[in-house]
């Protein structure tokens, strides 16, 4: 390495965390440390027993460099992260073969349509035969132990509802659009093989998630629902929602059901790899209780804010991309809710790495002991430097036999 400087002060600076290479040699050398920074996380990768595609984003670099997915899709299943990593989904259950598009009739599903496949009892791993939008009557409630896997056609899941989990748990999403999602309900829906009930109003949220744990949402699109395009409420727990691409929306993300709802003091919920894109207004999430890792997503648009919460959930965003509206009255990141600066400034809330542009900024307040946030964290972040390529792919893949998403 003849041509790196040897007095103290630069030797020095080689040896500090690959994070700050970027400041100790000039911008010639940008490439080449980001190279070495991929290096190491898919040597740590394939030391785990993962396959690597060198993106550095973890959930990818496990799956995504298979050409043969179609036949290993399951594998999907081991390449959770986050609070949410144990979410089996419908693993080791057989493929279920989506056929049918319709929802006639939610307390008699005819067989062949996802509404039949998710109610079922047993494990179950759900494809889709072709291209398909599902237009839902009412939510869809779903049965344990499911995948909806979404990868090798262009699926639409939109109308009434649109994808309830409810007290469930071991639940799997991945590789669909979800949009246009409105308020339905008062309704008799079939919930299981065995048992029809009437269902009351839904918020009309993209994905409900309530009472349920051991969730893993990844790579959808979301899109202009009625009330959030995820919500997490009433005791959900061990959640991890991952390179998601979501957009014009007002309430994107809430992550805890109410201030008097202390149920959820122990929400564990991963935030990762998403991109939180045009039209977005605010809640990107929202938290209330529990702990909250917010960690390598980009974030391109927000109208009010990018991350809030209330009744002091303990927030830990780390290597995130916060690129700030220009208008010079939003450029915090943060919003405290509903409580007064003598009371919120008590609250645990930390940025660390985090890549702050256009003026954006962030309202820490709280502890900034690490052990602090010992609960609110699931995964090692990457760089924010790398949040780019990491989250590239952020939304339903373009997946084809044959070939690499």
């Amino acid at each position: 390495m003849a041509n790196v400087p040897t007095s103290p002060i630069i030797f020095l600076c080689f040896l500090i965390h690959f994070t700050s290479l970027a400041v100790c040699f000039p911008s010639q050398h940008a490439e080449l440390v980001v190279r070495d920074v991929q290096r190491k996380l898919n040597a740590s990768r394939r030391n785990l027993g993962y396959l690597s595609c060198g993106t550095g984003n973890p959930i990818d670099d496990c799956w995504r460099c298979d050409a043969d997915w179609i036949n290993n899709r399951q594998r999907l299943a081991d390449c959770t992260i986050g609070f949410g990593k144990d979410a089996m989904g419908g693993k080791g259950g057989r493929i279920y073969i989506v056929t049918d598009s319709s929802d006639d009739d939610p307390a008699n599903p005819k067989p062949g349509t996802l509404r039949h496949a998710v109610i079922q009892d047993e494990p179950l791993w759900i494809t889709f035969q072709h291209d398909m939008v599902i237009t839902l009557k009412q939510q869809l409630v779903m049965n344990s132990y499911k995948t909806i896997d979404g990868r090798g056609a262009s699926v639409h899941i939109t109308g009434g509802g649109c994808i309830t989990v409810h007290n469930v748990n071991n639940i799997i999403i991945h590789g669909i659009h979800i949009h246009d999602c409105k308020p339905v309900g008062n309704a008799m829906i079939r919930d299981s093989p065995n048992h029809v009930r009437i269902w009351e109003m839904s918020d009309g949220d993209g994905i409900t998630i309530r009472g349920s744990k051991h969730i893993w949402v990844d790579h959808c699109s979301l899109a202009n629902c009625y009330d959030g395009v995820i919500d997490a409420t009433l005791a959900s727990t061990a959640i991890t929602i991952s390179n998601n691409y979501m957009t014009h929306h007002n309430k994107v993300m809430l992550l805890g059901h109410s201030d008097s709802y202390v149920q959820d003091k122990d929400m564990q919920v991963t935030v990762a790899f998403n991109h939180f894109g045009e039209g977005l207004v605010q809640r990107m999430p929202r938290c209330r209780h529990g702990y909250f890792h917010v960690v390598n997503n980009d974030y391109t648009h927000w109208e009010m804010y990018a991350v809030g919460g209330s009744a002091a959930p303990t927030i830990y965003c780390e290597g995130n991309r916060f690129l700030a509206p220009d208008d010079p009255s939003k450029k915090e990141v943060t919003k405290h809710e509903e409580a007064p600066e003598s009371e919120w400034r008590n609250w645990n809330w930390k940025t660390e790495g985090d890549l702050m542009l256009n003026g954006a900024y962030f309202t820490q307040s709280g502890s900034a002991a690490a052990s602090t946030y010992a609960r609110a964290s699931s995964l090692s972040a990457r760089p924010s430097q790398l949040v780019g390529s990491m989250t590239m792919g952020a939304g339903v893949l373009t997946c084809k036999k044959g070939s690499r998403c």
